[in-house]
């Protein structure tokens, strides 16, 4: 079997030969600290993106067999993007700069964590209608401008689009590919930063409203291109980020009420071309918003992130049944620890695999402390559990 058959079996609850050994990608420091350590060379840190050329072969050595994050990755953001400026030099190495999202943060060389937000380009009904509405049109070029990573080489529409579109639609690689279906509300939070949602959803719902539909046509006209190319795709793949360790970010029910129906919007555009693994990649404690994504055609949770609230598959399986699928719940933590503590995560992947319908997978990037040889060991240790 290759990866593909194996991740399909596994999500489907069908016979293997040996579970995949997953990824979720790696932090730029950790690229940095195993650059320094002479792991992978300075080419490879500067080249590395998700699912490339290089995410393959720094892959193949440690012993993982793929990148979840190995999508078709279509324009489905502001387009164009803003132009990224530096607005202000301060002391000590701080820049104020305004990012292609329209937000305003502070930086530093170096400094490689989330940027501090001090404000926002999108704050009101003017700015919307100027800046950001007009880049949220469907066009033809956002899939003409896509990459697609496809394990040992990339797909980049952009250089020969025929030629690159017959690649797709032969889909000769043993790695599974996805395709990315954009954001409903994440995206729109980070135009607004929480804050300015927040204040959004108590005192302009109707402008809220008309941004949620006009993001959500985009998403579905761009996901039924993409399909109506004749590429061919293993799995789909949202992106949220819209709970942290205490719950969601807005209400489940506001979740619910205006986002559920342009969920089932696009799962009924993947159905329809053979996509069943549906998954949506959503940090924090999910609980109160997987029903949403169920009741719509999102199938598959992502990362399970194993944080101090313990998140797992298993109470998940055992509310909402077989029908729920998952890839994460690996506690990332491990790979700066020792060889005990990566036995024991691994030994605790035995009783969740063994409900089906599992690929366990690291619950975010690997961090910046962790050790090259740890992950090895994890890889190994995978394949012998598992295999």
């Amino acid at each position: 079997m290759n990866n593909r058959e194996r991740t399909r079996a596994a999500l489907s609850y069908q016979p293997y030969d040996r579970l995949p050994v997953v990824h979720f990608g790696y932090w730029r420091e950790t690229l940095q600290r195993w650059t320094d350590e002479g792991h992978i060379t300075e080419e490879e840190r500067r080249g590395w993106s998700d699912g490339n050329e290089i995410d393959h072969a720094v892959s193949g050595r440690l012993g993982f067999d793929f990148n979840w994050y190995t999508l078709f990755q279509w324009e489905w953001r502001l387009f164009p993007r803003l132009e990224r400026r530096v607005l202000e030099e301060m002391p000590g190495g701080m820049r104020k700069v305004m990012n292609e999202d329209g937000v305003i943060v502070m930086e530093k060389t170096g400094i490689t964590s989330i940027s501090t937000e001090i404000d926002h380009t999108l704050r009101d009904r003017a700015s919307w209608e100027e800046i950001f509405k007009p880049r949220l049109q469907f066009a033809p070029e956002r899939i003409r401008q896509a990459r697609a990573a496809m394990g040992p080489h990339t797909v980049r529409l952009a250089d020969d689009y025929e030629a690159g579109i017959e690649v797709l639609r032969r889909h000769d690689s043993p790695d599974p590919v996805g395709l990315h279906c954009g954001s409903l509300l994440g995206v729109i939070r980070d135009w607004l930063g929480l804050v300015g949602l927040s204040y959004l959803i108590a005192d302009d719902p109707a402008l809220l409203d008309e941004m949620i539909e006009t993001v959500a046509e985009l998403m579905v006209d761009g996901v039924g291109a993409a399909l109506a190319t004749g590429a061919q795709f293993d799995y789909a793949m949202f992106w949220e980020d819209m709970a942290y360790k205490s719950g969601p970010l807005v209400s489940p029910r506001l979740f619910r009420d205006k986002l559920g129906r342009h969920y089932r919007r696009i799962t009924d555009v993947l159905h329809r071309h053979g996509i069943t693994i549906v998954s949506l990649d959503c940090d924090g404690v999910i609980d109160k918003l997987i029903p949403t994504w169920l009741e719509n055609g999102v199938n598959t949770m992502f990362p399970i992130e194993v944080g101090t609230w313990k998140a797992s598959l298993a109470p998940w399986r055992e509310r909402f049944g077989r029908g729920l699928l998952g890839v994460g719940g690996v506690d990332k933590r491990i790979f700066g620890m020792d060889r005990a503590a990566v036995d024991t995560e691994i030994e605790r992947q035995r009783g969740l695999v063994e409900l089906g319908g599992y690929v366990p997978c690291p619950d975010h990037r690997i961090p910046g402390d962790a050790r090259w040889e740890l992950v090895q060991y994890y890889c190994q240790r995978m394949r012998e559990t598992f295999g």
